[in-house]
This record gives structure tokens, sequence and C-alpha cells, in this order.
């Protein structure tokens, strides 16, 4: 345990779903009852994964199920899952909120935990009463926090408010403040979670760069929760990748975001309606399917030099008098990197097809993704279907399919090395004599 920071073996969390506690007084004597003979909780041995996209029949759900890794003394790591998958559970038992239900941690080192916005701050006291009263919960003595005070002050940018309860703070100057704290007091191990997205822009820039800054020159150990996978890759070398409070994966951060960037991916390139999760929905326009073509038909896998075809089935329900389909083109980090719409479909370029009144009945559109534009990695598409080009009625279905483009022939990656960025076009080039 010399070089190991954090320890997590065999760690478990049951629920009993709709209640409070463990829900009745006879299953707390059981399993006092069994305590006292040493035995397992009768409990432990039932329950079902916490997938949240099925009913169950059990009212026991682990949220976290026999959980293991080690994080390093100096180490960032990242945590990274699905909504539901056990990440904010796992913080909040390295964190002491609350207990496990099976397992143990070890721990060495002071942890200081952001989970959510003023998190251990009272709103009642101010933003420097606050700072000295986490100062202390942290171990810290008077004379510590005196001398990071200004520090931490500069660093959250509420200089002017410091004298005011928090209580009157935005979230945004409450998350300002609460990083400050947790950043500048000096504990070993920093543990975030997803609040930094309620800061702007510029302080999350600042929040990254304190804590590459602390773990690079100051040896602490950061684990960072983000569904950033920009930020995640940016800030952590190593990853644990969550799914159903199961730990699917432990590695390298870049092999763990491709692991989580294709988690549902169709293995022949076609989405069906059943399958199909819409987030926003115009009952006049349904998908059918979305597929990806290839040259040799569906397919989610494609090389550098190959087009690929969007094909986006949809229904008109009534008859309407424009329908524009859409697609957003997401990289590996979940960042669109390319937008487009139909434009034939709204008169923007002259189709006589589209001059009248719709009628109700199924469409294909289709887009094609020309060859020698995407670079080497894995794509997410989200597809839309609107009555106008505001996109305000519309049905979407948000990451409804992925795909990968891989490189192919001469120009292998491991004769010339990774190429960097998303998109790669044959740009024309010309060379002339020096003058």
């Amino acid at each position: 345990m010399s070089n190991i920071a954090i320890r997590v073996e065999n760690l478990g969390k049951q629920y009993r779903l709709g209640e409070i506690g463990t829900g009745t007084l006879s299953h707390d004597l059981n399993r006092w009852w069994a305590r006292m003979r040493g035995k397992e909780d009768p409990f432990a041995k039932i329950g079902e994964a916490n997938d949240r996209t099925t009913k169950g029949n059990s009212e026991y759900v682990w949220a976290l199920k026999d959980v293991n890794f080690d994080v390093k003394a100096g180490e960032v790591l990242g945590i990274i899952g699905r909504n539901g998958a056990g990440k904010s559970t796992l913080l909040k038992i390295l964190s002491k909120v609350t207990a496990p239900t099976t397992g143990r941690i070890k721990v060495n080192g002071r942890i200081a935990s952001l989970l959510e916005v003023g998190t251990g701050f009272h709103p009642e006291l101010t933003g420097r009463e606050n700072i000295y009263l986490n100062g202390a919960i942290l171990g810290m003595s008077k004379s510590e926090i005196n001398r990071k005070f200004d520090e931490i002050v500069d660093f959250s940018g509420v200089e002017r408010y410091i004298d005011t309860p928090v209580k009157r703070y935005s979230s945004g100057m409450y998350v300002r403040l609460a990083f400050a704290v947790s950043a500048f007091l000096e504990p070993e191990i920093l543990i975030v979670d997803e609040v930094l997205a309620v800061g702007d822009a510029e302080f999350q820039k600042k929040c990254l760069g304190r804590m590459k800054d602390v773990s690079t020159n100051d040896g602490r150990t950061i684990l960072f929760v983000s569904h950033n996978m920009a930020a995640v890759s940016t800030l952590c070398s190593t990853s644990v990748l969550m799914q159903h409070g199961t730990v699917l994966d432990h590695g390298d951060t870049k092999n763990i975001i491709e692991q989580y960037i294709s988690i549902g991916r169709t293995s022949n390139g076609e989405v069906w309606e059943d399958d199909i999760k819409c987030t926003l929905t115009n009952p006049n326009l349904k998908f059918k399917k979305v597929s990806l073509m290839g040259k040799n038909g569906p397919s989610n896998s494609f090389g550098l030099d190959e087009d690929i075809v969007c094909q986006i089935d949809y229904e008109v329900v009534s008859d309407s008098t424009t329908v524009v389909p859409s697609i957003h083109l997401l990289n590996n980090y979940g960042e669109c990197i390319l937008a487009s719409f139909n434009a034939t479909s709204v008169s923007l370029i002259p189709d006589p097809y589209f001059d009248k009144v719709l009628p109700k009945g199924q469409y294909r559109v289709q887009c094609t993704i020309p060859r020698y534009f995407l670079n080497d990695t894995q794509y997410t598409i989200s597809a839309f279907i609107a009555n106008d080009i505001s996109f305000h009625n519309m049905t979407s279905a948000e990451e409804v399919i992925s795909f990968e483009v891989n490189e192919t022939g001469a120009m292998r990656q491991e004769h010339i090395g990774t190429w960097i960025g998303q998109i790669r076009p044959r740009l024309e080039w010309k060379t002339t004599k020096e003058l």
C-alpha cells in the first residue's frame, strides 16, 4: 500500500427500492441476528443489477456490485459511464457520505470531495467562514488556512462577496468557491464529480489546469467523474469504465473512452424503430430506421477510402408542408464536429418534388460523408426530423448509431504514427519552383 492511495476491494452497495433505510423492522432484526451469529447479511444474497432501463422483479437493487480497483498515489483516475452506472454512489462511499453494504476501502491520506454544488458549505455562513469551516473539516490548522486564504479567494473570483452568506451566491459562485477550497487546502486525495459543468467555460479551463498542476507538481491523487470525454482525455492517464454498478474495464484512458463510446453500437449498421430512443417527439414525424451503408451494404465499420451513406427512413403520419431531416456527427468525446440538413426539402435548392404538400406515408433520405474526409477513429450520429429549419417542432434521436473509420492500404497507422484531428480531408497541394 506504500504507493497506493485508494484500494477498493469487493465493494457493493445495495438499496431497497421505494423504502427508507432497510424498509421494515423484521428485515433489520434478520440482519442483526445474522450479524450476531457471524453470518452473511441474508439480503445481500438477493437483488438485481442496477439497470434503469428494465423494470426488474426484485425490490432490491445493487447500485454497486463487486467493484475492485487500485488508485496509485499521484494518479489522475477518470471514472466514466452512462447515467445510473454507479459513479456517484462510488464517490459517496469513498467520501464516507454513505457506507458500503459489502467490501471495504483502504485510503492513505485526507480526502476532499466536491460531489455537488456547495458540498460541505453552511448556507448561513459567509464565504470566508465556510473556507475556515471546510479547512477544519479537512484537518487543516488555522495557520495553514491563513496561508492559503488569499490564493483560494483569488482563484474563486468571488472576492467582492467573500463576506456575504453563501446562500445568496449563484450556483456558479458556489462551485467556484467550493472547488477553490478543495483544490488549495492540500488534501492528499481530491474527488471531483460532474459539478464543474456548473461553471463557465473559462472557470472549467482553470479547474482542469489546477487539477493537472496539483497532480503533476504536488503528487496528489485525483478521482474525476465527467461526461465530458475531452476533459477526461486531457486530464486522466487511466480510467475506469462502469456499467450497471460494475467495473467493465480499467486501463488506458484512450481505450476506455473508445469502449464507452461503443456501448450500444449495433453490429450491422442498422437501428430499427423499436430500438430508436427519441428524446423529443413530434407526433407527426416518426423514425422507422437509421442505417449506415458502405460499399458492401449496412455496416458500422468503414475504410478511410470508403464513402459512408447515412440513410434515414421516416414516416409522415399526416400531410406536412415540409420535412427537414438532419444529422449531427459527434466525435469520440461526444463533441459535435459537423451538422447538416437536407436543404432540398425546404426549397433552398430547387426540387419540384417538394414544391407541394408532402403526403402522409413513408420516405427515405440519404446523405453521403465522402471518403478521405474523416480520421481513423470512432464517431456517433444523432438524427433529427423536423417541419422547418428552426427545428423547434422535431423528433430527435440522440446518438442513435455509432461507427468507426479504419485506416487501410499503404498509409496504415503503424507506418506513419497517429494522425491528430477529427477530419482528414485530402486537400489540394501545389508546389512551385522557388522564385
